[in-house]
């Protein structure tokens, strides 16, 4: 049988890729989305691998975007995320990738989504996911995206050109309060590993955060440790299962084991020494917080972004669990260095109490982004039967 071809581009952003799709050369029956980005990622892949598609056997490597007209004034483009799967047939659309979201700007205007002129662009993405705004800041060259720069990031070799990511108003991103049970800290009752504190917040994407030492854990353990350990990784399920019912993200157990994505799972630590992936030593005195994060079961080599902004949101609320650990600076503006598995990240985290309520203004940080290649993406006819049958005049059958 034939394959469908599909418009697309494959990106880098920040420590993730995945392939980039104008909304309009998708059908409009978002149905069928699912099947065209299994198919072109290459899941379900019992083998981890997906060598049947572009993604990478990682969640960072498995990941599926798409951009298009803005559905709000206040943005100058939609975009929309999706983490697909790898082992499972399943695309979730219910967190946005922090990564990802710094190659939308530079996406939007090098194919001409939204025009620029200049020296920079400031880009206003709305994240379609969270219903979130962010604030793209880069440099042009030659009206494109610049792409050579200084900017080094933990995770990525070599250096790109710089861009800004402003998450305005992150609060409440996956279930609409920046603490979603009222506490700062809750004791969950977890089944089949007992009580454990964690504090439950909501910005840019749901994360429950952990005290490393309340998992019989030093906070510097690597990937590979941890993914090794499954005893662990038991326990941080369950303890993710759990957070998922109290901040109403789920229902029940079930309800919340089959969402993978949010809420995140990251346990900290206080500034420590340590060692990178790449053997580059990591200082006590030049950190302010440790970090580890789990997402879709599997131990991340790099923070994602979210949940960095998340950790350093969490930080700055009196009481937290990632507050009682982190050595902060006396000004409320000063950016947080967080040490983990690939090297440190900065950030900066503008929080305050409104009316005895704690308020996420906004959260910023540095990415850089490229452009690997595009072309079509080929997906068997044989998945995605649908397509075949309504076929649009952009997606193309092949020989």
């Amino acid at each position: 049988m034939k394959q469908i071809r599909i418009p697309a581009v494959f990106m880098r952003g920040g420590t993730s890729n995945a392939i980039v799709f104008h909304a309009g050369d998708l059908p409009a029956d978002r149905a069928q989305w699912d099947e065209i980005f299994l198919a072109a990622i290459g899941s379900p892949d019992p083998y981890g691998r997906q060598l049947d598609g572009m993604g990478g056997g990682v969640s960072s490597l498995s990941k599926v975007c798409v951009a298009g007209p803005p559905t709000r004034p206040d943005a100058d483009i939609d975009y929309t995320f999706a983490q697909v799967q790898v082992k499972d047939a399943k695309v979730d659309y219910t967190g946005n990738c922090g990564n990802m979201s710094s190659a939308m700007g530079p996406f939007a205007v090098d194919e001409g989504l939204f025009k620029v002129s200049g020296k920079d662009a400031l880009v206003r993405i709305h994240n379609t996911n969270t219903r979130k705004i962010i604030h793209a800041r880069f440099a042009l060259d030659d009206g494109k995206a610049a792409v050579d720069g200084e900017l080094a990031i933990p995770g990525v070799s070599g250096t790109g050109a710089p861009v800004r990511l402003e998450f305005r108003d992150p609060g409440g991103a996956t279930t609409g309060k920046l603490l979603p049970t009222g506490n700062v800290v809750d004791t969950l009752e977890v089944p089949g590993v007992g009580r454990i504190r964690a504090s439950l917040i909501d910005a840019a994407n749901a994360t429950c955060f952990l005290n490393a030492a309340d998992l019989g854990l030093t906070g510097i353990e690597m990937p590979d440790a941890l993914d090794a350990s499954i005893e662990l990784l038991d326990k941080l399920a369950r303890i993710r299962i759990a957070a998922s019912i109290a901040m109403g993200i789920a229902g029940d157990p079930a309800a919340a084991a089959r969402n993978r994505t949010v809420p995140f799972v990251s346990f900290v630590s206080a500034p420590q020494d340590a060692q990178s992936l790449s053997g580059e030593p990591i200082k006590a005195a030049s950190v302010d917080l440790t970090g580890r994060a789990i997402s879709n079961g599997q131990p991340h080599r790099a923070l994602p972004l979210t949940v960095t902004l998340c950790m350093a949101v969490a930080a700055r609320i009196e009481g937290s669990i990632v507050n009682q650990v982190a050595r902060l600076s006396s000004s409320p503006d000063a950016e947080i260095r967080i040490a983990m598995p690939s090297g440190v990240l900065v950030v900066a985290a503008s929080v305050k109490q409104v009316d005895g309520a704690w308020h996420a203004e906004q959260g910023g940080f540095y990415r850089t982004q490229r452009r690997l290649f595009d072309g079509y993406v080929y997906v068997r006819a044989s998945r995605v039967p649908g397509l075949v049958a309504g076929a649009k005049d952009k997606v193309k059958a092949a020989a």
